[in-house]
């Protein structure tokens, strides 16, 4: 196969942060190339200097044998090379095809022909087998649409260099193994596909070659992937073995600490109701769809419920907003970190403080900055997160970490319930592990710990219960010791969809 883009001692610098070293490889025609290391460890970077959002400090980048420095995205665009990013960009209230179509609008006679443009949006949809409609606004996507939306996006400039930046992290198992059926048809087109993710099972099902970064650095490259074991990668990218990522241990539990009684609202398809108790972790798993992120929304009131009642500790809570929820020790880690989790434009040190200053600030109007710092300080050391300054802008930190400055700004209140909406989403093994050892703190500090993740091998590696939900409602709670991925993939999935036709009535019991 023929070599089509080279990196060429590649660096970036950031003030006080080495974000690239001399970073070079290839990747040929016809190849799926795989980028691997933790989180900060340069791969966002190099994805941003392939297009032309950033500039590098030195080195450059080859396409078919010629030099390249891109100036902007479009010129990169143009040049055949399209990327697709963790964080979607998109416009929330654009129409599905404005957000497609954005700066390639077909005309006619000067003014957007919109027949045109919606029967292209509708079949570059077909492509990923997605059927939501063009018309409505991505703002009322799930973050799963999103993902396909982003894809589509760059499919549709058939581009010869595309790049997926954690493509599976919000997918459904249909949408993901529809991706890669689409990826497979690049491939045998000899297009070049760069992908990153953290997930080994797609790596090694997916991908020729790999690339592992370490601290902005490439520690091993491997041109055929059969060359190396995924224990392999994994030490090569932490810089040490992880056997076990979950490191999971019983833990005993006290006095119900949340009840959820006869919850009703948006996304859920009757009455629900369950329990957590102090010092324990339940874990919520589903089908995209199921209801698992509406559900902590609504206990949290980021969407308010049409009936029901919550209980904190015995005791009803009157909760009309996240406010009161938060008053109440009831706070809430969202699925969607960049529009619902963080403040990107703000610094770490504010985002942090976010919600404690209410009760730091002096007088209750001047901000106590001296005690905001220690605060600060405290959690930045406590949970480990890799900042070059407390005044840096929290979107220029990595997922994992910008996940450890939302739990730190909980962390700072007086906390009675947890709720996790897919804690580790496009974060690395080593990452991934110290949340779940933040996880296990938070439990044994007598906290009711709610974790809902589209992982199963995460839900079974770190849940004392499962809760698990399908079309809206809770249809089986499982105690750790009980629970097999067979049964709970078999009570996740429709009836229809289960096989075989003889053992349907199985998926409903």
């Amino acid at each position: 196969m023929r070599e089509y883009l080279q990196f060429c001692s590649v660096s970036k610098s950031f003030p006080g942060v080495q974000a690239l070293d001399n970073v070079s490889f290839s990747v040929s025609e016809g190849s799926v190339h795989a980028l691997v290391g933790e989180n900060g460890a340069g791969k966002s970077t190099l994805l941003k200097i392939l297009s032309g959002a950033y500039a590098p400090t030195s080195g450059h980048i080859q396409l078919g044998g010629q030099q390249r420095l891109f100036q902007s995205t479009r010129e990169a665009i143009d040049a055949g090379v399209s990327v697709i990013y963790q964080e979607l960009n998109l416009v929330p209230e654009m129409t599905v095809a404005e957000n497609l179509l954005l700066g390639n609008m077909p005309n006619r006679l000067g003014f957007v022909d919109k027949k045109k443009m919606l029967a292209q949006a509708f079949a570059q949809l077909a492509v990923l087998d997605e059927r939501f409609s063009p018309k409505i606004k991505v703002k009322n996507l799930s973050i799963g649409q999103r993902q396909m939306l982003e894809i589509a996006k760059a499919l549709l400039h058939n581009a010869k260099v595309i790049a997926f930046d954690e493509p599976t992290s919000s997918l459904s198992e249909k949408e993901a193994q529809k991706l890669f059926e689409v990826i497979r048809e690049l491939k045998a087109d000899k297009r070049v596909i760069v992908y990153v993710s953290h997930r080994m099972e797609e790596i090694f099902s997916l991908c020729d070659a790999l690339t592992v970064f370490r601290d902005g650095k490439i520690v091993a490259d491997y041109q055929n992937i059969a060359a190396v074991t995924r224990d392999q990668v994994v030490t090569n990218m932490v810089g040490r073995p992880i056997k076990d990522i979950y490191h999971y241990a019983p833990r005993p539990s006290g006095e119900t600490v949340l009840e959820v009684l006869n919850l009703r609202g948006e996304g859920l398809s009757g009455e629900t109701s369950f329990s957590v108790a102090a010092g324990e972790i339940l874990g919520f798993f589903g089908l995209v769809g199921a209801g698992r992120s509406e559900l902590l929304k609504l206990i949290y009131h980021a969407n308010v419920p049409t009936g029901g009642e919550i209980r904190v500790r015995g005791e009803k809570a009157r909760i009309a907003n996240p406010a009161d929820a938060i008053k109440h020790g009831i706070v809430l880690c969202p699925e969607d970190r960049k529009w619902e989790g963080i403040i990107p434009i703000r610094s770490v040190h504010e985002n942090i403080n976010l919600s404690i200053r209410r009760i730091y600030a002096r007088l209750g109007f001047f901000v106590d900055d001296a005690r905001e710092q220690e605060n600060t300080a405290r959690f930045t050391q406590k949970l480990s997160i890799k900042t070059p300054s407390p005044r840096q802008l929290v979107e220029n930190l990595s997922g994992g970490n910008q996940q450890k400055v939302i739990l730190a700004r909980w962390l700072s209140e007086e906390l009675k319930v947890v709720l996790m909406d897919e804690p580790t989403r496009g974060i690395d093994v080593g990452t991934k592990s110290e949340l779940y050892g933040i996880i296990y703190d938070l439990a044994r500090q007598g906290l009711g710990v709610v974790v809902v993740s589209s992982e199963l091998s995460e839900v079974m590696g770190i849940c004392d219960r499962i809760a698990v939900m399908r079309e809206g409602k809770i249809v089986a709670m499982l105690r750790r010791e009980d629970a097999t991925a067979e049964k709970i993939m078999k009570l996740a999935l429709p009836a229809a969809d289960c096989e075989p036709t003889s053992k349907r009535q199985e998926c409903v019991q």
